[in-house]
């Protein structure tokens, strides 16, 4: 795969995670039940934007205080720079391009992330029962590599309760699909099933086509497969 049909998908993830994240941010508000707060894509009860602001890692897990935040973004850093680095190390071994493909998806969405905790904290001021402002007089909401980042994808499906014979949750009440994420996030999910589901395909080929292993006279004898 050439490189710059990378560099095309992690800019293409990049700029459409960004548009939509800056469009939220400039033209909603978090606040639980007001019209700024949420709207339904299409008028469809299952896809909706519901903004909101993730303070620490995929799902809600957070890393308390203002050190926790710093090491998360300083860690989202090294990745980016690991990913970018190992991007280029598979395409310069010819890599499969369903695998070069699907590191590029994980890199862009690391990426888009990243730009939230770096950059909003110092661009934007508050949302909360507020639109934000873009570089407010006042300074924005938190300093750099402190910032939030934005989510507003919802997908609730279908939601109802666990039968009373189910153990833990039954009579509980679940829905599906309750996370609320980005176009970074499922940019990186995306990737890492692809991943997962053609590895056999992706890896195969490249050690079937890996060059035969010279031996001390000259003649060649296959390399072992693991």
């Amino acid at each position: 795969m050439k490189p710059y049909k990378a560099a095309l998908i992690i800019i293409v993830v990049i700029l459409l995670d960004q548009a939509l994240k800056i469009w939220v941010k400039t033209n909603m508000m978090i606040c639980y039940g007001c019209p700024q707060g949420e709207f339904k894509v299409l008028g469809l009860d299952w896809f909706r934007i519901h903004f909101t602001e993730n303070p620490g890692m995929a799902f809600g897990m957070v890393l308390p205080g203002v050190f926790g935040k710093l090491f998360l973004s300083v860690f989202r850093l090294v990745a980016v720079t690991g990913g970018i680095w190992y991007l280029r190390k598979i395409i310069k071994e010819n890599a499969h391009w369903g695998f070069v493909t699907a590191v590029s998806l994980i890199l862009a969405g690391a990426i888009g992330n990243m730009i939230d905790g770096t950059f909003y904290g110092v661009i934007f001021s508050d949302s909360n029962f507020k639109v934000a402002e873009v570089f407010p007089q006042s300074g924005g909401y938190a300093g750099w590599m402190q910032g939030l980042v934005v989510d507003m994808l919802w997908f609730p499906l279908f939601q109802g309760y666990f039968p009373d014979w189910v153990p833990f949750w039954g009579g509980q009440h679940f829905e599906f699909f309750r996370f609320i994420f980005n176009i970074a996030d499922a940019a990186i999910t995306t990737g890492v099933f692809i991943i997962l589901i053609f590895q056999k395909w992706f890896f195969v080929e490249r050690e079937e086509s890996s060059p035969s292993a010279v031996s001390s006279d000259n003649s060649t004898i296959p390399l072992a497969k693991n």
